[in-house]
């Protein structure tokens, strides 16, 4: 089965988020706006067990992070991707790091750009058009994330929560 590790921003950022992702991205009836921590991975019903536990362990090094979404970007030309960008901070960075362990199979093979996914697959066209004025419109918006999210993905294609992790910082 495939899981993720994802934070979920307030409904005030979501609502935003998806007032573009209606339009913009397929993938918005498949999973709400979020800040994706770790990417999807395969893991059976004995491995996740042990997942959910390192990520009870990971909870409690890392306290409540600020997520603050300061402008409009894109991965283009890589992909035809709009985001919200999140400004990377300490925190964040820690947390990712921990969750790209050698228990969780070392770092990705991309670098992290901490970011809320508002439009993707769109057409060259369609990205440079809706780019210029999603950027002009802008976001600034700044929160708390307290806790994290390890998600599972159903045969329709979508996400859904297997189990949450407040983050404590209790054993920094």
């Amino acid at each position: 089965m495939k899981y993720g590790v994802a934070a979920f921003p307030s409904k005030k950022l979501q609502d935003i988020a998806n007032s573009y992702r209606k339009r913009y991205d397929p993938h918005y009836e498949l999973i709400t706006p979020h800040m994706t921590l770790k990417d999807p991975f395969e893991a059976d019903a004995s491995k996740i067990k042990d997942v959910a536990a390192e990520m009870q362990n990971i909870a409690k090094r890392h306290k409540p992070f600020k997520l603050h979404a300061t402008r409009v970007s894109t991965f283009s030309p890589v992909t035809n991707t709009l985001y919200f960008k999140v400004e990377p901070n300490a925190d964040i960075s820690a947390l990712h790091e921990d969750l790209h362990s050698d228990f969780f199979g070392g770092m990705p093979k991309h670098s992290f750009v901490p970011h809320v996914t508002i439009g993707q697959k769109l057409s060259d066209t369609e990205h440079a058009d809706v780019f210029a004025q999603l950027k002009m419109a802008g976001i600034d918006h700044e929160e708390i994330i307290d806790r994290i999210h390890l998600l599972y993905q159903l045969e329709d294609g979508s996400w859904t929560v297997y189990e949450t992790f407040r983050l404590t910082g209790d054993d920094q």
